[in-house]
């Protein structure tokens, strides 16, 4: 295939397709999302240090510390910061670091917060350095300074906040600013799931949902989730589909394998894009290193897709792996794909 072909493969009606299907996933996910500490499956020592958090600071009549939350996409930090201020007894006000482009826009949200309110920030790497700056005083002494008028008659004043529980979430920790990364009180990373906790996860929505799964064909759809509740949810309604219309409305472990492995979905829960970005550093980077701003262009995709949708869980299922000198295809990804060589492979000289 060449790299017009691949690109071309990448950009087709396929993607429209799956943002019509992400908008729709994404409202049937926020009714499937747990609202207590209690209800959230996975992450036990995340959610067992947040317990301790919450009923200190309740005890203590205060608001929570500053909480940051790390991980790949789809492992429950949206979530997790809704139950926090449900837990706490507060409002939450939820942004992203892209929508709010200007320190005015920051300023609006911060002065209609009330005491022990909670703010919450997706993606919270990507908000402007003069944002980011403008954020230092609010987290660190409860209030903003801002100028008034210009050059002779300017003034600066200050505002006192309320104090306000700030929660940030990103998906590349490694992007935040130092001054940013210090105001946090509260550190937690999110891993990949297992399959069995996927499985309670599963069937947990498959009883919100009102379908019927035997224990089995749960399990089947926990293994090839990638790790991730939101895809595991997902995968879910699309069997459900399959068998609706193919079997007899039940879950079970065949009608479970022949759906997904007609979504696409393989043995090790790789997809259609995974595959893709494996045998294109193969086929064309010869298994690699390679940068992946080459990969980016050959494969006519975003970096920040491959780095933080893709490539998580294929560094993390020994598929691939990051050296000095770019990404690289491991010897097992070989065996999976069925294509010889890359018994080299693995070894940087």
């Amino acid at each position: 295939m060449s790299k017009e072909n691949v690109g071309a493969h990448n950009q087709g009606e396929t993607r429209l397709v799956d943002a019509r299907e992400m908008e729709l996933d994404q409202v049937v996910n926020i009714s499937l999302r747990p609202h207590r500490l209690g209800d959230f499956v996975g992450q036990r020592e995340v959610i067992e240090s947040l317990r301790i958090a919450i009923q200190a600071a309740q005890q203590r009549s205060e608001p929570l510390e500053h909480i940051l939350l790390s991980g790949p996409p789809g492992l429950g930090k949206t979530t997790l910061a809704h139950i926090i201020a449900h837990e706490m007894g507060s409002k939450i006000t939820a942004s992203s670091g892209p929508a709010i482009e200007r320190a005015g826009d920051l300023i609006g949200i911060l002065t209609n917060l009330e005491e022990g309110d909670v703010l919450f920030i997706d993606e919270i790497h990507r908000l402007s350095k003069v944002v980011e700056e403008f954020l230092y005083p609010a987290m660190e002494n409860f209030q903003i300074d801002f100028i008034i008028d210009k050059g002779p008659y300017a003034k600066t004043i200050k505002f006192n906040l309320k104090r306000f529980t700030l929660i940030g979430a990103t998906t590349r920790s490694g992007l935040l600013s130092t001054p940013l990364r210090s105001r946090f009180g509260m550190f937690y990373h999110f891993l990949f799931y297992e399959p069995e906790d996927l499985v309670k996860v599963i069937e947990r929505s498959a009883g919100l949902l009102s379908i019927e799964l035997d224990r089995d064909g749960g399990y089947e759809i926990a293994r090839r989730s990638r790790g991730t509740p939101r895809v595991a949810n997902r995968l879910l309604r699309r069997v459900r589909d399959y068998a609706q219309v193919k079997g007899e409305g039940v879950i079970a472990k065949d009608i479970a394998t022949v759906a997904l492995g007609a979504e696409g979905i393989d043995g090790m829960g790789l997809d259609e894009s995974d595959r893709r970005v494996l045998k294109t550093i193969i086929d064309f980077y010869k298994g690699g290193p390679v940068g992946i701003s080459s990969l980016a262009a050959t494969l006519n995709e975003e970096v920040d897709t491959i780095v933080d949708v893709i490539e998580p869980f294929l560094l993390k299922s020994g598929f691939l792996k990051r050296t000095p000198r770019g990404r690289q295809v491991l010897p097992v990804a070989y065996k999976h794909l069925g294509i010889e060589g890359g018994e080299g492979q693995g070894r940087l000289f």
